[in-house]
């Protein structure tokens, strides 16, 4: 990596928070599965960095959005962003560092109270988001739409199986399925919550001091439900979480067989993403819904 991307970053760090900073020290850390990450430090500073192509500038622009409209819920914990920008050839976003602990029953518990408050702050009345963004590295759309389930069936589901079916994945035609989606959902209509959009184990963690938080979201208004779904795609969450969020907020009837729907829109994307077996899982969420 070009000395001169983190002597970019540890100026523009400076500029934003008005404190001087020069990196001493560059850990590798996970960066997820797209992006390079880094801990920073200098001084009685630290900041996470993540790293991509400069092209990819305007992901780190709305996951540094979503951050900020989480956070202005005051409902639940989620780094800050601190700046972003490119230097040559390459992207970076700055956030606050966060140190993981262990979580326990109660920590748990208060992250599903937290995310159904999150869910419960009001800010939309129409689904969709202000701008475009990512899940993981693929587009997601997001226009305002006043039907939920026209925007599943028409921006979630149909655009990644038309991505999936150019990539030469068998699955059928989004026209032929688009109508069977929205008639599964019809008769749902949530009011729009601000949802993470990509909440699976890898995006919570409880803090060393015991707090909850949750991170790299894929942000907009939707049904709560699906981040409900997705933290159940990948061996779920701890069973104190579950209890937590319905303490809040009960799940309504139907949950169960709207979660396979909603978690065929994540299994479509691995596919896009990734391919081998995930097009065969979603042929059988596809299936077993449809």
């Amino acid at each position: 990596m070009q000395a001169s991307l983190w002597a970019a970053i540890a100026r523009q760090i400076t500029q934003t928070t008005g404190q001087p900073f020069t990196v001493e020290q560059r850990l590798t850390v996970s960066g997820g599965c797209i992006n390079q990450g880094y801990c920073l430090r200098g001084g009685q500073q630290q900041y996470f960095v993540k790293i991509n192509q400069a092209n990819q500038l305007a992901m780190f622009q709305t996951e540094a959005l979503g951050l900020e409209q989480i956070a202005a819920t005051d409902t639940i914990r989620v780094p800050q962003p601190i700046c972003y920008g490119s230097e040559g050839s390459q992207s970076y976003l700055v956030l606050e560092w966060l140190a993981f602990g262990r979580g326990n029953r109660d920590s748990w518990y208060r992250l599903g109270q937290q995310l159904a408050a999150l869910h419960q702050a009001e800010g939309s009345d129409q689904f969709g988001w202000q701008c475009e963004n990512v899940i993981g590295a693929t587009p997601q759309l997001n226009p305002w739409t006043d039907s939920w389930a026209e925007f599943f069936a028409e921006q979630r589901l149909g655009y990644q199986l038309r991505l999936a079916r150019r990539k030469g994945g068998d699955f059928p035609d989004p026209e032929t399925i688009g109508p069977r989606v929205k008639a599964l959902l019809g008769d749902r209509q949530p009011r729009p919550a601000l949802v993470h959009g990509d909440l699976w184990s890898g995006n919570a963690a409880i803090l060393s001091s015991g707090e909850p938080a949750i991170l790299d979201p894929a942000t907009y208004y939707g049904d709560p439900e699906v981040d409900i779904a997705m933290t159940e795609l990948f061996g779920g969450f701890p069973a104190p979480f579950y209890q937590g969020y319905n303490a809040v907020s009960p799940l309504d009837r139907g949950y169960q067989r709207r979660k396979t729907i909603y978690n065929a829109y994540h299994i479509l994307n691995h596919f896009n993403l990734f391919g081998g077996g995930y097009a065969r899982q979603a042929q059988q969420m596809l299936k077993q819904c449809l």
